[in-house]
């Protein structure tokens, strides 16, 4: 599978804008709702954007310093690796999608989390990830490799991209089930 570079950012970004967009709209709710759950050890709105905005706190900033230490420049074309293509797709939201174990310091359950904060952290972090989209344009995703939050695991950039933003799209997808029940 081969993707052409900047057919794949467009459509990242039109992930990333659709998460801003949602973001955006929490305006609407009370911070009660937000903070509803389903069931006690289900997570509430607030903790599916605090879950990943603590995966952004580590990817955001080492997407930044790939791109902004390598001298390898555009690529016409994207070819992910094996397993980094693996755990994108595994990401995305689909029918039936089994839930995932979560690192204990990336999972926001029982933390004190005010509402405001949670969602501008989240929205900030989805414009700069709109701006690493930006720089990647002039880079090669495929030779620029980054840091995972797994040990001794790196993936090829426009995998890092793939997988962040599908993971950013599953909890998306899950706390906008858990609107629909407000």
């Amino acid at each position: 599978m081969i993707f052409k570079t900047e057919e794949l950012l467009e459509e990242l970004k039109q992930y990333v804008n659709s998460h801003i967009h949602f973001a955006e709209s929490l305006d609407t709710y009370s911070e009660i709702d937000l903070q509803k759950k389903k069931e006690v050890k289900s997570w509430s709105i607030i903790e599916c954007l605090e879950h990943l905005n603590r995966y952004a706190d580590f990817y955001n900033r080492e997407l930044k310093k790939q791109l902004d230490k390598s001298k390898l420049s555009k690529s016409e074309v994207f070819k992910p690796s094996y397993f980094g293509n693996k755990f994108a797709l595994e990401m995305l939201p689909k029918e039936g999608m089994k839930t995932m174990k979560t690192f204990k310091t990336k999972n926001p359950i029982y933390s004190k989390l005010i509402t405001k904060e949670v969602v501008d952290r989240f929205l900030n972090s989805q414009i700069e990830l709109l701006r690493l989209l930006e720089l990647a344009k002039q880079k090669d995703l495929t030779k620029i490799k980054t840091a995972t939050t797994l040990p001794l695991l790196r993936f090829r950039l426009g995998d890092t991209f793939r997988f962040v933003i599908y993971h950013n799209e599953r909890h998306v997808v899950q706390a906008k089930k858990m609107l629909i029940k407000l």
